[in-house]
């Protein structure tokens, strides 16, 4: 049975910075591309940064030169370096496995994990 489990996200001061883990287990890691998402109550799953089989990694604007997704194989863990965060960096973020669509968007396709709260604030 595959599983995520997501870790690292705490309360942080804005500028301040975490680093977030995802754990897969149950799945060929190495051989997945993978994502973070994250999500503020009430609204849509945000994709923030995807890292390809091959190590090519792709972010949104929002997060572009703050965040560095990485990812270990041989521990088949995900990472994600936050920095210079700030108060809208809040939300629950996840971690999934991701395919790329022909118009270079991406869909998850496992089970979400529990996510990891990420609170930005003074």
């Amino acid at each position: 049975q595959v599983q995520l489990v997501e870790s690292g996200g705490g309360l942080v001061q804005p500028g301040g910075s975490l680093r977030l883990s995802c754990a897969a287990s149950g799945m060929i890691f190495s051989g997945n591309w993978m994502a973070w998402y994250r999500q503020v109550l009430g609204n849509q799953r945000e994709l923030v940064a995807t890292i390809t089989a091959g190590g090519t990694t792709i972010y949104a604007d929002s997060v572009k030169g703050r965040f560095t997704i990485s990812r270990d194989n041989a521990k088949s863990t995900l990472y994600l370096q936050m920095n210079s965060l700030k108060p809208e960096d809040t939300a629950v973020y996840y971690c999934n496995a991701v395919k790329p669509r022909f118009d270079a968007t991406y869909y998850p396709i496992l089970s979400w994990g529990q996510g990891t709260q990420v609170t930005v604030s003074s």
